[in-house]
């Protein structure tokens, strides 16, 4: 199965919104947390999210550049 660049861009993208809402979701509750031991299991939770997201927009960005590239530089 070949998988297309322009289908390896949009599923990036959809990666990393999905991934970076996560992300944003948990550093919002973080703001009512009041035990140490659980704000720093939280923000541990959402740094890894937020890191997922970026390798998201880094597969897309390069998905992007692969497609955008003319045909006569792919060779």
């Amino acid at each position: 199965m070949m998988v297309t660049a322009k289908f390896a861009m949009i599923g990036g993208v959809l990666l990393a919104v999905l991934c970076i809402g996560v992300a944003g979701n948990g550093f919002w509750q973080m703001r009512d947390m009041t035990d140490p031991v659980l704000l720093s299991d939280a923000r541990g939770f959402a740094l890894f999210w937020l890191f997922l997201g970026a390798i998201g927009v880094v597969f897309a960005f390069l998905s992007w550049r692969i497609d955008w590239t003319p045909r006569d530089e792919r060779d």
